[in-house]
């Protein structure tokens, strides 16, 4: 296997253009949707919703049909993201809590740090949900350190946690923004006092009931996961995000035209709570869910603008994502389910977020740099994890052995280069509770259930039963929704993918 994906690369590397014989440094900005499905976009066959700056970026450029996230949940794709290392290799990298300390520590390289090393400017702006601070979390009222600055990142500007979760601040640099130190934040994980409102002792005022679990503190007419007090003049209306999202980038790149960069747009929609702008609410016909994809398909329509305006964009790779599948319900009452109508957010895939099907890891996947990539559809095996030492092989930085361990140089496959081969295979994980994984080698997609339950699948069958309860095949070929089993009919393919997932988790390692 590894020596057919050897061949694969030796054979493409014959058909690359002369320019890639010596490094090239564009600029790259990779836009990350949350939360978002392989069916979500009108160019992956969406007909209740329209995403034609997004559809553009695929017209321009090479649109995937096998592109992956690492992980069905946001933190540990965020995490495998930038360290190119599968996040069941650490713990804590499951869903991170409001109060999390750092989880990539200082000293991590990262695709940011590999990029600042060869002169790269380097910023994060958007999501974060990777911790903040020492062992101890987060000093919300002093320096928020570590944090991306110490890996990397010359410039942030975020949101903390994910906004089900307190608190709603932005991050600038190593402090919260606009905190009025007469006001001081508080953060944690039980109710402060007993008059302190939430969504179950004053459930009457929220403006976005919930449906399970969101039920703490209430900010802007909506309970979230958690407590906090304080902060006031910091707090940001949810329906603002994507616009401050846009207004941080689109100045960071213009002071950071004239160099080299790597930009990290990281979008918080189409993540719970939906609350898109006003003048987005009531754009699709899917509900604020919807919406969402709508006010996301704008941002990047504005991106695409400012590089256009600056004249920029021949020398800009762009990469388009998601860090998980979708996922309908997921805490509060916003028409998802009930405004869905025939609209298949997964595609023709099973599953979603939380899950080790297909669904929930196999998401849009767009690059686009123009003049330099051609226009067309890829087949080729790619996930987010594999950027770090793509990026690397493109820009000339140099990747150190131990280091982001489990990501693959495709860059052949992402910029669209005749005859080059993306990954031979590919580990899936869940959000690392139930310790649940998907295999994919070609058409074969291997499942492997450590827990019984798992969110969007059940396994039901008795784990002492392990033949049966603990693994599952599918052939993807002819079974796209990984509806029929067929581990008893094909003996062998299952014994060699059990062992290589086996393999790979045991060697701490998968890179070549």
């Amino acid at each position: 296997m590894i020596l057919r994906r050897l061949c694969l690369m030796l054979l493409g590397a014959l058909f690359l253009s002369p320019v890639l014989s010596a490094a090239e440094k564009p600029n790259i900005i990779v836009i990350m949707a949350d939360d978002m499905g392989y069916g979500d976009l009108s160019c992956y066959g969406a007909t209740r919703v329209k995403t034609p700056n997004i559809d553009r970026l695929a017209a321009e450029g090479q649109r995937f049909t096998s592109g992956y996230c690492s992980a069905s949940t946001c933190t540990p794709t965020r995490y495998s993201l930038l360290t190119g290392t599968y996040a069941f290799r650490r713990k804590g990298t499951g869903i991170a809590p409001p109060n999390s300390p750092a989880i990539i520590q200082p000293g991590t390289e990262t695709i940011a740090s590999l990029l600042q090393s060869v002169g790269y400017r380097t910023a994060v702006i958007g999501k974060w949900h990777l911790g903040l601070g020492g062992p101890n979390g987060p000093d919300w009222n002093g320096e928020l350190k570590p944090g991306p600055r110490e890996i990397g990142f010359g410039f942030n500007f975020l949101l903390p946690t994910t906004n089900d979760r307190v608190p709603q601040v932005y991050v600038q640099n190593h402090r919260v923004l606009n905190l009025d130190p007469k006001d001081p934040l508080w953060v944690g994980d039980r109710k402060p006092s007993d008059d302190h409102p939430t969504g179950i002792t004053h459930r009457d005022t929220l403006k976005m009931d919930w449906s399970h679990g969101h039920n703490s503190t209430i900010h802007n007419g909506i309970s979230r996961i958690g407590f906090y007090t304080g902060g006031h003049a910091a707090r940001f209306r949810d329906e603002d995000l994507a616009d401050e999202w846009v207004n941080q980038s689109n100045k960071w790149i213009e002071s950071n035209k004239d160099n080299p960069f790597f930009l990290f747009f990281s979008s918080h929609d189409l993540h719970v709570p939906r609350i898109p702008h006003e003048r987005f609410q009531g754009k699709s016909l899917l509900g604020f869910r919807g919406d969402s994809i709508v006010q996301l398909d704008w941002c990047v329509g504005e991106l695409m603008k400012t590089l256009d305006r600056l004249g920029i964009a021949e020398n800009t790779l762009v990469v388009f994502c998601s860090d998980n599948g979708p996922v309908m319900d997921d805490g509060y009452k916003d028409g998802a389910l009930e405004n869905n109508g025939d609209h298949k957010a997964a595609g023709p895939f099973s599953g979603g977020k939380y899950s080790v099907l297909e669904g929930g890891t196999r998401t849009p996947f767009i690059t686009r740099w123009k003049g330099r990539v051609p226009a067309g559809q890829s087949d080729e095996l790619v996930c987010t994890i594999d950027m770090a030492a793509s990026f690397a092989a493109m820009t000339g930085a140099k990747l150190k052995d131990d280091a982001c361990v489990d990501s693959f140089n495709v860059l052949g496959a992402m910029l669209g280069e005749k005859g080059a081969a993306g990954r031979d295979h590919l580990v899936q994980q869940d959000n690392g509770k139930g310790g649940n994984y998907g295999l994919r080698v070609g058409h074969w997609k291997l499942q492997r259930h450590d827990s019984k339950q798992a969110r969007n699948v059940k396994v039901n069958t008795p784990l002492a039963n392990a033949s049966v309860a603990r693994y599952r095949l599918f052939d993807l070929s002819n079974d796209p929704g990984e509806k029929k089993n067929v581990l008893d009919e094909h003996p062998e393919v299952a014994k060699r993918l059990t062992a290589l997932l086996d393999k790979v988790i045991s060697d701490g390692r998968s890179r070549p």
